[in-house]
């Protein structure tokens, strides 16, 4: 079975003074294709102080929104969950922590987003196998609900971790909850929101090939 992981970017930020892209990943899987995070598909005055730059989604040649099959949020944060509205009628799953908390919290996200008219969401307590191969867990750290999306490819699992780390070298001494759990997945490869390319662990002397 074969499984592959593909960044899209989707939008840039400004932050600090340099802009950061934002990525979104899509899962190809035999049974199906999987989007994790939504990225922005339109600006908005909350954040109009980061510049937005957006490449959505629905104005993307070759991109076949009707393709994907299933919608994975790692978490709500306005920059993951902007463009959930293109996704009408399909179940976008995300850990009921995490919708409570944007649904609830201040200034934690932007609400409309997050329940644009007609999305639809399918609240996962846990963990849970979305495909054969294919698992949420939770990874708290980034926010109390985050989750990251593990794929199995064969050899050591591919982890989608949203902002679970938002620059790679976290992963090298991880800190947060969520963190040491990617770490104890033992990965060959975690794609993360806002960088290109995914981090890969340092070589260990002590694994044998």
């Amino acid at each position: 079975m074969t499984v592959t992981v593909e960044p899209v970017l989707v939008a840039e930020l400004l932050v600090e003074g340099e802009r950061m892209p934002v990525y979104v990943h899509v899962v190809h899987h035999p049974v199906g294709r999987v989007l994790v995070d939504t990225g922005m598909t339109e600006l908005h005055p909350a954040v109009a102080d980061m510049d937005p730059r957006v490449f959505p989604l629905s104005g993307r040649a070759g991109f076949d929104l009707a393709g994907i099959d299933l919608v994975v949020n790692t978490h709500l944060h306005f920059d993951h969950c902007g463009g959930n509205r293109l996704f009408r009628g399909r179940p976008i799953h995300v850990q009921r922590r995490e919708l409570d908390d944007a649904r609830n919290q201040e200034d934690y996200t932007i609400r409309e987003w997050v329940d644009a008219p007609g999305v639809q969401y399918r609240p996962v307590d846990g963990e849970l196998e979305l495909l054969p191969g294919i698992r949420l867990v939770p990874a708290p750290g980034h926010t109390a609900g985050s989750q990251v999306v593990v794929v199995e490819t064969g050899g050591r699992p591919s982890v989608i971790a949203g902002d679970t780390a938002v620059f790679a070298g976290e992963l090298d001494e991880p800190r947060t909850e969520g963190q040491r759990l990617i770490r104890s997945l033992d990965p060959g490869e975690v794609w993360l929101a806002h960088e290109e390319d995914p981090w890969r662990p340092r070589a260990d002397p002590r694994r044998t090939p």
